[in-house]
């Protein structure tokens, strides 16, 4: 059972809302404002917020601007607003995951349980052992041959999501929706930027791979020196970086 707080001024959906989630297990708190959500989730933090946007008091971006600053509780943003640029925004600052109304419980339930799944106590797992390389969930540390890699918090996240899935092909939508939180997809070459930095810091190339091999429009794979490669690898661009890009690391 998870402690939710939904953040909806609509009377009759927060009710709605906090019956159907009940029916499904969960323990609900409700604020029909803002600051008034913001209050709850300082002084009894949830496990996870349900949060709208058009709030009476304060918009609900500016709400979870304000509990980022204080607070990692994850949080779904539940609202009528469709606008790709504004999910993107929201998801980039800091939002767990964005659902348009209307939308039934079944779907808020699954991705409430996604979420808390995904962003689950990292110290139960056991570190990822991929041929040299050592990826540690719990310390975020990686080491190749013996030798700590510096990664950047991104970087981390990906290879540890590909190091979980070790030996198979995982796409670049997946990559997007579980790594930078975009379930509605969002431009490859974000990816490819980042595996790109990735080889450079594992010492190899996509012309030349040893861990991260491309499969070509499918995706990528991590696997260790000497496995055999079901697919030929694509070869990618290795991209530097940009303003933009550099600003995602």
């Amino acid at each position: 059972m998870a402690h939710l707080l939904v953040v909806e001024d609509d009377a009759a959906l927060r009710s709605a809302l906090v019956r159907a989630l009940r029916d499904k297990g969960h323990a609900v708190a409700t604020a029909a404002g803002g600051m008034a959500g913001l209050d709850a989730a300082v002084t009894s933090p949830p496990d996870l917020i349900v949060l709208d946007l058009a709030l009476p008091d304060v918009d609900g971006g500016q709400v979870l601007r304000m509990l980022r600053a204080v607070s990692d509780v994850p949080v779904i943003v539940a609202t009528a607003r469709d606008e790709e640029s504004e999910m993107v925004a929201l998801l980039e600052g800091g939002a767990d995951d964005y659902l348009v109304k209307p939308f039934g419980a079944a779907q808020l339930d699954a991705r409430i349980k996604a979420v808390l799944r995904r962003l689950g106590p990292a110290d139960a797992e056991e570190p990822l052992r991929v041929g040299g390389l050592v990826v540690d969930p719990a310390a975020r540390e990686v080491t190749l041959d013996g030798c700590a890699l510096e990664l950047t918090p991104r970087e981390f996240d990906l290879l540890a999501h590909l190091a979980r899935r070790a030996g198979q092909v995982v796409s670049r939508r997946e990559l997007l929706a579980e790594v930078w939180q975009q379930p509605l997809g969002g431009a490859d070459k974000t990816v490819d930027v980042h595996l790109s930095w990735l080889r450079r810091k594992l010492g190899e190339t996509a012309q030349t791979p040893r861990y991260l091999h491309t499969v070509r429009t499918v995706g990528v794979k991590l696997m260790a020196p000497g496995q055999a490669v079901t697919s030929r690898p694509a070869a990618e661009p290795e991209s530097g970086s940009t303003a933009a890009e550099t600003g995602d690391r």
